[in-house]
């Protein structure tokens, strides 16, 4: 079986996730009527499981979109697809899960009222992690220059939905100008995050990172470097709004997410920031893996 196989389930209907699944009436398609969570997993246990399904209830309720299933429903479905995976493949590894659910179909018209009812689609596949060496030398990113972020009084970015195209356009624009990732400023000229990932800084040894409040999504990885790990560390976290000219004082730069937890970052456009070993940037992503392995051990009933 080939390495990019993956796993979807439709509606509980498990299939290769390049067979059709769902009509093209379907809202997710049609207007980007949708959220999603992506998990994943270390040491072959589903992470911050609930902490995922509590963000997934904030964007339905924003979205006045009634989930499908219960918690345990859906988690026996994501186990039913993961093991369908896994048989499929022999993979054995760390895996990436990913809950994309839409208001459904009917007829052609944005009116909500005419979804005849929601749908899932969970797609599983082998989780991609950075080298050990771009995570030693660190990525180079690039200001998006001409596109905002979208204010949280229009598209709030703090809703994980369907409609990522001012992502999208932002990184693409960064990738042209031969940059690896996207830092994007809100209409106030401050700092708010890369394309799929939170930003973060270190000044005088403690963390900086901008503040929900600058129009970001409450990243999972963010939330536990914040309260769990950065603490235990003994790392002070301040949550500061951030200008491009207040950037030549950090003396280090790094992206989280679910995917790559911490990402050392080399040169934010011409600003250098410090990478390799002996920085608090790989302490973080030591103490989180570790964090990681506890919270396996911890939680038996998510191993997939």
């Amino acid at each position: 079986m080939s390495a990019v196989f993956i796993q979807a389930n439709t509606n509980g209907r498990l299939h290769a996730a390049t067979e059709p699944s769902i009509a093209p009436l379907n809202r997710g398609f049609l207007y980007g009527d949708a959220i999603y969570e992506v998990w994943r997993t270390y040491h072959g246990v589903i992470f911050a499981w609930a902490e995922h399904w509590a963000r997934l209830e904030r964007s339905a309720a924003a979205l006045y979109l009634v989930l499908p299933l219960t918690p345990a429903a859906m988690l026996a479905e994501i186990k039913r697809t993961t093991a369908a995976f896994r048989t499929a493949t022999g993979e054995r590894g760390e895996l990436y899960v990913r809950l994309q659910i839409t208001r459904g179909g009917g007829p052609i018209g944005l009116d909500p009222a005419l979804a005849d009812g929601t749908d899932f689609v969970i797609l599983v596949q082998k989780l991609a992690l950075p080298s050990a060496e771009t995570v030693r030398a660190g990525l180079k990113l690039a200001f998006a220059q001409g596109l905002r972020r979208n204010p949280a009084a229009a598209l709030d970015p703090a809703w994980k939905t369907g409609n990522y195209l001012n992502n999208l356009l932002c990184l693409r624009e960064a990738r042209a100008r031969g940059a690896d990732e996207v830092v994007i400023l809100n209409l106030a000229g401050e700092l708010t995050e890369a394309a799929v990932c939170n930003i973060m800084f270190i000044r005088a040894g403690g963390l900086v990172t901008p503040p929900l409040s600058a129009g970001i999504l409450g990243g999972i990885t963010r939330q536990v470097l914040l309260e769990k790990v950065a603490p235990a560390a003994g790392v002070m976290v301040h949550e500061v709004a951030l200008k491009p000219a207040d950037l030549p004082e950090m003396e280090e730069c790094f992206l989280s997410s679910t995917t790559k937890d911490v990402q050392p970052v080399r040169a934010l456009e011409d600003l250098p920031f410090r990478t390799g070993d002996t920085t608090v940037s790989l302490r973080l992503k030591a103490a989180f893996a570790a964090y990681a392995a506890e919270y396996a051990r911890a939680h038996p009933e998510l191993a997939v």
